[in-house]
Formats: C-alpha cells, sequence, structure tokens
C-alpha cells in the first residue's frame, strides 16, 4: 500500500488515540478495543524503519521471556523487539531449563521473575496460566500464547498486516481455514475481527474442528455475521483474506481424533485461481502440508510480511507499554 494512503489513514486517527496500554497486562485481544489497537498501528507503522537499527528508549528495562512451550517466531520477535530498543532480555525455553523441573511452582518462578525484571512475556500450555501470571506479578506481564485460548500479540499482528496491504479491516469478507477447534491463534485472531466490522467471517473447517461455541457468541455479542463451511471452494470467489492454520497435532487429547483430521485440507494454485487478485493469505506459521509452497511466489501470500511485522508491532506494543515516546 503507498505511503500517501498510509498517511491519510494515520492522519485520520488524530483525535482518537488515548493510552490504552500504559502499564496494562496484554491477556486477552478482549480487553482491547478499536481505538486502542489503532494507535498501535500507527506506532507500529512508524517504528517499521527501525526494524534493523537500534533505539535507546528502553535501555534500563530487563524483559524475561518466560517460555514453557517451544517457540520460534514470537519469543524471537520479542527478544528482538526488545533489542532494537535497546532493552535486553533473560529468559528460558522450557521448563527442563527451570527450577520447576526440581518442583518449583509457577507462581514460585513468576515471583522470581517479577523481581528480576521490569516485563514478562509468558507462553504455557496451560489455559489461564498468563492471567495467573499477571495476578501475581507486580510488573506487566504478555500473554505469548495459553493452550489453546489466547494470542493476543499474534491477533494484533495479523490486523496489522490486513491493515497495511488492505488499508482497512472494515467492510471486508474473511475466511479462517483449518483448525478453529484447538488453535489459539484461530480464536484470538477472531475475537479481534469482533472489534471491527468484517462484511462476514466465514468459519472453515472440518466438522470435528469447528470453532468453540464461546468464541461464536462473542461474535454473536458483537452483531458479527459468521457462517460455517466445510469446503475453501465454496467461498474463495468471496474472500478479501483467508487465515490458514496448520492443524494442532499437540493439542488433540485423543492421538484418534487427530487420524481422522490430518491431511483434510490444502490450499493449492488450483483453488487460488478461482480467488481475487487481490486476496491475501495469512498463516501465523509454523506451516505443515496446508499451503503450498508454490503459493508463496504469488501476490497473495502474505505470511512472511505478517511474520516480519511482528518486530515493529511488538517494538510500538512495549514502547506503549512502558509510556515511552518514539
Amino acid at each position: 500500500m503507498c505511503a500517501e494512503l498510509i498517511c491519510l489513514v494515520l492522519d485520520s486517527f488524530e483525535g482518537l488515540l488515548g493510552s490504552g496500554f500504559k502499564g496494562r497486562d496484554i491477556i486477552s485481544i478482549t480487553d482491547f478495543d478499536r481505538e486502542d489497537l489503532q494507535e498501535l498501528f500507527e506506532r507500529a507503522y512508524r517504528l517499521e524503519r527501525f526494524s534493523r537499527s537500534k533505539l535507546d528508549v528502553l535501555k534500563d528495562k530487563v524483559m524475561a521471556l518466560a517460555f514453557f512451550e517451544p517457540s520460534t517466531r514470537t519469543r524471537m520477535s520479542f527478544e528482538t523487539a526488545m533489542k532494537r530498543l535497546g532493552g535486553s532480555t533473560i529468559g528460558f525455553t522450557s521448563e527442563e531449563a527451570t527450577s520447576i523441573a526440581k518442583g518449583e511452582t509457577l507462581g514460585d518462578t513468576i515471583r522470581m521473575l517479577d523481581a528480576y525484571s521490569d516485563i514478562i512475556v509468558i507462553r504455557h500450555r496451560l489455559e489461564g496460566a498468563a492471567k495467573y501470571a499477571a495476578e501475581i506479578a507486580s510488573v506487566p506481564v504478555i500473554n505469548a500464547g495459553d493452550g489453546k485460548q489466547h494470542h493476543p500479540t499474534q491477533a494484533m499482528i495479523d490486523l496489522y498486516t490486513i491493515w497495511r496491504l488492505k488499508g482497512t479491516i472494515d467492510g471486508l469478507v474473511y475466511g479462517v481455514l483449518g483448525d478453529l477447534k484447538y488453535a489459539r491463534t484461530t480464536a484470538s485472531f477472531t475475537l479481534a475481527l469482533g472489534l471491527f466490522k468484517p462484511k462476514v467471517i466465514y468459519l472453515i473447517s472440518h466438522p470435528l474442528l469447528r470453532m468453540r461455541e464461546s468464541v461464536k457468541e462473542y461474535l454473536r455479542s458483537k452483531g458479527i455475521k459468521f457462517v460455517e463451511v466445510e469446503n475453501l471452494d465454496d467461498v474463495i470467489e468471496e474472500l478479501d483474506v483467508l487465515y490458514v492454520v496448520r492443524i494442532q497435532k499437540e493439542r488433540f487429547p485423543d492421538p484418534s481424533e487427530y487420524e481422522k483430521v490430518k491431511g483434510s485440507y490444502m490450499v493449492t494454485l488450483k483453488t487460488l485461481a478461482k480467488a481475487k487478485k487481490d486476496l491475501i493469505i495469512l498463516h501465523p506459521l509454523p506451516r505443515v502440508d496446508e499451503i503450498d509452497r508454490r503459493i508463496d511466489q504469488t501476490p497473495h501470500a502474505a505470511y512472511f510480511k505478517q511474520a516480519a511485522w511482528g518486530v515493529p508491532v511488538r517494538m510500538a506494543l512495549l514502547t506503549l507499554i512502558f509510556d515511552v515516546e518514539v
């Protein structure tokens, strides 16, 4: 999208911006409103030029990265964001690397991180772990994914990518494809769309992987139109944005359930032949076999930009939480 259009969009936010992030925990995307997210987008856009340079606005701050589950993009982009802002990081990438392996409780681990750092970023396999950490810690806590429940900063990146490439989030037709039952990214993304005005959201999945009722009820409460369908081909011609996720094998309580649905969908060049020329495809990554690799070379592929923009979005979020000007 051209710089001139971005500037026009930013100008339209003047007078709307508040201070919705200062000192706050980031637990669920629904804790914020669209004005908060517009403020975040504006700052992220201005910070894009610092994604490969350095500012010293957080040079006296320490971030604790408490990753009890594996992560590549989320952990590394948070660490990169903090270091680009002049701050430093401490942390771990598995329970085995902590005293939890010796029997220490999660609560005591959080108390120690609270004493050692100015902000805690936590990923955990248990739902509600981030909220629990926030209740214990005196410093801000950012949820980097808890169970199959929330991944708010990923949703912020998802929306920012749409805003950057489409110039708007309102009025578009969305498709959310794949594991809608267990993937926290699909839940957070769909909840985030409820803060805006999508034309319609198509929830596309195998019957065993349908979106959780709590998410659908939230959409109903916001007056958002959504339709559950099984086949991407039935709606591909209508879509402006297609959000794809892998099937979350590690979150299935019953392995036999996974066997029934594995490999049940794949986005192919043949499918995209019927799509709008300006359709964009998002994916939080990692991916397995749900997107044909040849799509990477098409204008539809936006997932690598989406991953790269994780750095300026998280830089923007940190500066807003710490209330520093950039």
